[in-house]
């Protein structure tokens, strides 16, 4: 039996990451996300695996340890280019038990269901009903799932299944890329999905807000995104670097549909208050920029921020969750939200 030290050790990270021939690939997770992923997904010897985003091959390689030689690890990626990638690099270091095929995460990936865990390296914009299907009963999934119609805005959720419906077992704060359909360059700096107006010059700004009644010239997304590039109010507030997990978990528990999130000339994102006539934001650096001085979401975005400073910047993992049926048109599965800490600290 491999533990899970043992998995990790075993794995030259490098030879994946930045192989001497394949060179570097920036379409890969963090190590650290990597294994605090892999050590709740609980693998188990003689396991069958689903691993959604082959990326760098990296982490399938340490499941293929986990597994054993009873075992297999099926992973798929939307890139025929990471699939080969992964493939050549998994042949040089003898790493067997995995195979690799080109297919849309999103879709049933049938061949060797079902599966005793899933684990996914990217956010789909709920948890499928196609993932869940495919995982055996008392299986495990750990994925990126939303908590909000808003880019970045996630928590990891450990899932187990039982008569064929996820139970939340835990969830933790992270995120990872959007899914795609289709594969992306490198050079991606737009999320595919929520973002409702995009200013692309000189770089590449854009705002996504809740309130997704605006007219399709996105007239409103539009005014507010230029008011927050034009701002007429700037004032420093605390540091965000250590908390901003914290604040985007408390954004989406507001349940408020002038949440807006935005990111300015592709360097720094800010998540506040937007109507089609007033706009603030506080930024990851730990600025506020508003409208004006007196504007009215400025006022607004000052009270959130008091409030959550003083429940304590709580961790995003700590906020109560539940996944709900999802009864619209599109992808059927569950979305997970989050809701308010009672103020005793009970969920």
């Amino acid at each position: 039996m491999t533990s899970l030290d043992d998995a990790f050790d075993a794995v030259p990270a490098l030879a994946y990451t930045h192989h001497p021939k394949w060179g570097e690939t920036v379409h890969r997770s963090d190590p650290a996300a990597i294994r605090r992923d892999i050590t709740s997904l609980a693998v188990r010897p003689g396991d069958r695996v689903l691993e959604i985003g082959t990326g760098s091959g990296y982490s399938s390689a340490i499941l293929a340890s986990l597994c054993g030689p009873h075992g297999r690890v099926t992973s798929i990626d939307i890139s025929d280019e990471l699939v080969a990638r992964a493939t050549a690099i998994h042949r040089e270091h003898d790493i067997r038990g995995v195979d690799l095929h080109v297919a849309d995460g999103l879709a049933d990936y049938p061949s060797a269901a079902s599966y005793h865990r899933m684990v996914a390296w990217c956010a789909p914009p709920r948890l499928p009903r196609t993932w869940v299907d495919q995982v055996e009963d008392d299986g495990r999934i750990v994925a990126c799932l939303p908590i909000a119609a808003l880019p970045s805005t996630t928590l990891i959720a450990t899932i187990t299944v039982r008569d064929g419906r996820p139970q939340l077992l835990d969830v933790t704060g992270g995120g990872y890329a959007q899914s795609t359909a289709t594969a992306v360059d490198d050079a991606l700096t737009i999320p595919g999905r929520w973002v409702d107006y995009c200013d692309h010059q000189p770089d590449p700004s854009w705002i996504s807000i809740a309130w997704r009644d605006d007219d399709p010239l996105r007239t409103g997304a539009r005014a507010a995104l230029d008011r927050l590039l034009h701002a007429g109010h700037t004032a420093a507030h605390h540091d965000m670097s250590t908390a901003w997990r914290s604040w985007t978990a408390y954004t989406a528990a507001l349940g408020d549909r002038h949440v807006s999130l935005v990111s300015l000339r592709n360097r720094v994102r800010g998540i506040g208050h937007t109507t089609p006539d007033t706009a603030a934001v506080i930024l990851a650096d730990g600025t506020i920029i508003a409208d004006t001085p007196h504007s009215p979401s400025l006022t607004i975005l000052r009270t959130w921020l008091d409030r959550w400073e003083t429940a304590g910047r709580p961790d995003a993992g700590s906020f109560p969750t539940t996944l709900v049926p999802y009864r619209g048109t599109g992808l059927a599965g569950w979305d997970l939200r989050v809701r308010m800490p009672k103020p005793d600290g009970r969920q």
